[in-house]
């Protein structure tokens, strides 16, 4: 590398592309500037490739900015800066800018527009964040090209100045012959000429992320999105405009989709209980920290032959209790009365079972053994000794990074045995229930119910639900049938917690607006809005930015349930708790699987995999049996009382025999008879 060469680092922001590399043309295009109009001063050092995620978009650059401050000069993003609702590089850059640069802004534009109005079309972004220079560019490669020749021959200076370079020593000469290193001429357009462009098409401005060639899966005016509440229910759509995904697609999308776990520094005390450690633990100290006797008896020095028949004089007496004066060293032909756990008396070899001995005499006030007679031959160093570190020794791994600190299990005491008081953990989401509907009240409002009202049911459920899980839980209360209600509920409940349950509103209904509101309010995105299960199908998965307290673009999960009970509780334990878990750094995650035989005969759906209620129990042979819960319809209460487990059915059109071996997901835990 040429001494004083400025290093670049490239951002691909492209979903596509982020799953097949070969997809993208981007780095090639941009690559080539560099090469060709850089005048040898730029060195590609770094090419990342995330999809259309703020919070991956952010934690690269920051990567880069932050962490290797010191060797990136210059950042460029490529993608993601059109209108699409996936388009979110601006906002993801914007928030992490320290400095913002409208000028460079001002010349990608500009030359933009010499070529194609369309150019309007694009949201570029630039600035400073420590001591790297920022520039996002468009996902085509044509675009993107053109972007970075405008500006390309700038670039050099700001990435001087960015990096702490003397401004006096930089401008001696003054504009001229800064217009000379660079390369340009007073006056002189840095848009290349485009004389090869056809202009009957687009050119490529419409920014999207293809990274090389269009590819699109529905028909121009059959953009999958939810409906546009303010066209009436005359207008609204007719079927859904979201893809059928599987129960294994779904719960991939999550994967993908999930924000990375928190790390936070958590007390050793109750409260850690249900958390996952962020970091190996090593113990501070020895255990034990003293030479200890394991049992009640007499502390002795053992002599050669190792034998200790006869009558010895007690000398002293050593007790497990702290703070005792300093005992005096125990001579071969002594004794010590010791307790377990007490700390040897210096010199002590080894420690006689008080059942080894006699009692011979007492002292004249009858309050202490003055002689004890031991019976033993043949007595080896080192017996009903606990040596100092022979439990656990200093600096040894107690606990690693990934264990979860559980209520039953022994790694809170484990964690104080070794003088542990802090340790580094994955923070737990907070949750936010939410029910909508004009129709629903509360559960406990007394009277009756008018025609047409329904009780809350699934808001009451889905916080228990979630708070056996031990998340916390916040109750966002009723949201009415309303858009800009639904939507300022929404924008509170986003500011106080991490993951957002609703439930009801996400059918195809006039007044089911939690889709639309998500989409076209919120700017969020729809990662799935349909799933081929029963029951269920509905189920509704979204990610919205949100600004933190910081002022960081981050992204928050959306789940929206089925507004019938049995549903909403299904999917959420086979949709939003493994996304709970991933956010909590739990692993694996999601309810536990196993194998059990069908009790009787079960009647499959015909068209979609089941998820049915049932109870599972341990027949006298050992086998796990499952028993159906009876009716399954979806808005039935009454067929999640008693289940502990979802029966995972295949479609059919004949019914599974009994005896037949399906998994199943435990909810609860298995009973001993049916």
């Amino acid at each position: 590398m040429a001494e004083g060469t400025l290093k670049v680092a490239l951002l691909i922001v492209s979903t596509t592309a982020a799953k097949d590399p070969s997809t993208d043309a981007s780095q090639a295009a941009l690559g080539s500037v560099l090469e060709k109009e850089g005048g040898g001063k730029w060195e590609l050092i770094d090419t990342k490739i995330v999809p259309d995620v703020v919070v991956q978009i952010q934690r690269q650059i920051m990567l880069w900015a932050d962490v290797a401050a010191e060797s990136v000069n210059l950042i460029v993003t490529t993608g993601g800066t059109g209108f699409a609702t996936a388009d979110n590089t601006p906002e993801a850059v914007s928030a992490l800018l320290h400095k913002q640069a409208p000028g460079l802004v001002h010349g990608m534009l500009a030359a933009s527009l010499n070529v194609t109005p369309f150019a309007m079309m694009s949201r570029p972004v630039a600035g400073v964040r420590n001591k790297s220079v920022i520039v996002t560019l468009p996902g085509s490669p044509k675009g993107a090209k053109e972007n970075l020749e405008a500006i390309i021959k700038m670039l050099p200076h700001a990435c001087l100045q960015a990096a702490g370079a003397d401004s006096r020593t930089l401008h001696a000469g003054g504009v001229k012959k800064l217009e000379s290193d660079a390369g340009i001429a007073s006056g002189q357009r840095q848009a290349h000429s485009h004389a090869h462009h056809d202009h009957s098409h687009h050119h490529g401005h419409a920014h999207g992320h293809g990274h090389g060639n269009l590819v699109r899966h529905t028909a121009p005016g059959a953009n999958p999105m939810s409906n546009d509440p303010s066209l009436g229910p005359s207008r609204r759509s007719r079927e859904s405009p979201y893809p059928m995904l599987s129960v294994d697609d779904a719960l991939q999308k999550i994967r993908e989709h999930t924000p990375a776990p928190e790390v936070i520094t958590s007390k050793v005390d109750i409260s850690l209980t249900g958390r996952v450690l962020a970091e190996n633990v090593s113990a501070r100290e020895h255990v034990p920290g003293f030479r200890a006797s394991i049992v009640d008896g007499y502390a002795v020095v053992v002599p050669k032959d190792g034998k200790m028949n006869g009558v010895f004089p007690v000398v002293s007496v050593s007790h497990a209790a702290p703070g005792e004066s300093e005992v005096k060293s125990l001579k071969e032909g002594e004794i010590a009365r010791i307790t377990t756990g007490a700390p040897l008396p210096p010199g002590a070899t080894s420690v006689i079972m008080v059942e080894d001995t006699v009692l011979k005499t007492m002292t004249d006030d009858g309050k202490e053994e003055k002689e004890v007679e031991i019976i033993a031959d043949d007595v080896q160093e080192g017996e009903n000794i606990r040596e100092v570190g022979s439990d656990i020794k200093a600096e040894d791994v107690v606990l690693s990074k990934g264990e979860l600190v559980s209520a039953v299990g022994g790694e809170i005491g484990l964690l104080a045995a070794v003088g542990v008081a802090e340790v580094k953990t994955y923070r737990k989401p907070v949750i936010g229930v939410l029910s909508t509907g004009d129709e629903i009240v509360h559960h406990d409002r007394p009277g009756d119910l008018r025609l047409g009202e329904v009780r809350d049911t699934n808001r009451i459920t889905l916080m228990c639900a979630a708070r056996e899980q031990g998340f916390e839980v916040v109750d966002l209360g009723i949201a009415a049938d309303k858009p800009g209600t639904l939507e300022q509920t929404l924008r509170d409940a986003l500011r106080r917690v991490d993951l957002v349950i609703t439930s009801g509103g996400v059918s195809m209904g006039e007044l089911d607006l939690l889709k639309p509101t998500i989409e076209r309010s919120l700017s969020g995105t729809i990662h799935f809005g349909r799933v081929s299960m029963k029951p269920g199908k509905p189920t509704t998965f979204a990610t919205v930015p949100v600004k933190d307290n910081a002022g960081e673009r981050v992204s928050k999960v959306i789940f929206s349930l089925p507004g019938n009970p049995a549903s909403a509780l299904v999917t959420f334990h086979l949709f939003v708790l493994p996304s709970l878990h991933q956010m909590s750094g739990i692993s694996p995650v999601g309810l536990t699987k196993v194998p059990v035989f069908l009790a009787h005969d079960f009647a499959l759906d015909k068209s979609r995999p089941e998820y049915h209620r049932a109870v599972v129990a341990v027949d006298g042979d050992g086998r796990l049996l499952a028993t159906s819960t009876g009716g399954q319809r979806s808005s039935k209460v009454g067929s999640l009382r008693g289940a502990n487990c979802l029966l995972c059915l295949p479609s059919g059109k004949e019914p599974m025999k009994k005896g037949t071996k399906v998994d199943a997901l435990l909810m609860g835990g298995v009973r001993s008879e049916l």
